[in-house]
């Protein structure tokens, strides 16, 4: 197969099932990633409602409730994690509906927040007659719309894009890239940030970034629990053969769910990163049929020293490039949002 990616260009045929075959990996990859983050949301509401309940029960006054809810004594409550509780099952209902719900809200208004962080404005026709050439050449050939078109005032080579969907969407590209880039690569920039508009890779990162964000909230919950009980004594306070033992399995349980889960979680929003960024790299070459165009591109911008001044931490996954950090091929990139400019070239190449 990599022979055939690197011989000359064979047939048209051939190119179409690269990337294509590309695309559905991506695909199939980002899928999997999501669903592993939902859950892994679920799984610490779960354990999170049961850890409550088991404290509220080993708590209570009376010993013998605890003896009731764990068969054999309280110190067997781990085992009662595995069986399903009334708080349990409500904590991890609340989690998907709450995750739900909050990424409907970002996205209503996502694109105007994504913009104004950014410090980007809509530029005109007669101010940027090239960009609105490219920007309406390849929605065409993405059969969308064209995106509202903006441009930040830094000479720093980047571009983003945002928006909800392909109806209501915005391209934004820096003073720097305009300057430094010819048409071609310019070209190929406004396919890949059309590529995800296309992909919907705008609502991908935002319920990714709502889910992610809302179990760094539970965590950090939890956390706060365990230092609180800590400081209150444990379970000294309840008299009785064991008392508090359940409350402290429940607590260790937690911290450890509420010290991973934000841990894994980062992992796979990265890993959901990465991947979206190859997409909309084939993305880019289905559209314009000229990889050399953001090969281009891709060589200038990871070879500028030009900073990204007030870029914003919160976007930096958006960007065609991170703004603010800079992994090549041997860094250990398991937190980073992009693949390496020397990875993402190399399988463009292939793809050509």
């Amino acid at each position: 197969m990599a022979a055939e990616a690197n011989a000359p260009l064979a047939s048209a045929a051939l190119k179409r099932t690269d990337f294509q075959a590309a695309i559905r990996a991506n695909r199939r990859n980002t899928t999997l990633l999501c669903i592993g983050l939902i859950l892994l949301g679920v799984v610490l509401g779960y354990v999170a409602g049961w850890a409550l309940e088991t404290i509220k029960i080993d708590m209570a006054t009376d010993p013998d409730l605890a003896g009731a809810r764990w068969p054999g004594g309280a110190d067997n409550a781990l085992g009662s994690l595995l069986i399903p509780t009334d708080w349990g099952v409500g904590a991890a209902f609340f989690m998907a509906l709450f995750g739900t719900l909050w990424t409907l809200v970002a996205l209503s208004w996502g694109d105007r927040i994504v913009l104004a962080m950014a410090g980007a404005h809509p530029v005109t026709r007669e101010e940027e007659p090239q960009l609105y050439n490219v920007v309406e050449e390849v929605a065409i050939a993405a059969g969308v719309p064209a995106p509202s078109i903006h441009v930040v005032e830094v000479p720093a080579l980047n571009a983003f894009a945002t928006g909800q969907s392909a109806e209501r969407a915005a391209i934004g590209v820096t003073r720097g890239l305009l300057q430094k880039l010819s048409r071609d690569e310019l070209q190929g920039v406004v396919a890949h940030e059309m590529g995800h508009i296309v992909n919907d890779d705008m609502v991908y990162a935002t319920a990714v970034g709502v889910i992610a964000g809302l179990i760094v909230l539970v965590s950090d919950g939890a956390l706060r629990l365990m230092r609180g009980f800590w400081r209150s004594g444990g379970g000294s306070r309840r008299g009785g053969k064991g008392g508090g033992a359940a409350a402290l399995v429940a607590l260790v349980v937690l911290a450890v769910f509420a010290v991973l889960a934000p841990l894994a979680a980062r992992l796979v929003q990265m890993a959901i990163s990465r991947q979206r960024e190859y997409m909309a790299d084939a993305t880019s070459v289905k559209l314009t049929r000229n990889p050399k165009g953001l090969i281009g591109a891709l060589e200038k911008i990871g070879a500028s020293d030009e900073p990204y001044l007030g870029a914003s931490r919160a976007l930096q996954h958006l960007y065609i490039e991170n703004p603010l950090e800079h992994f090549d091929a041997d860094s250990w990139s398991l937190f980073a949002t992009h693949p390496s400019i020397e990875q993402r070239i190399e399988r463009l190449r292939n793809l050509g």
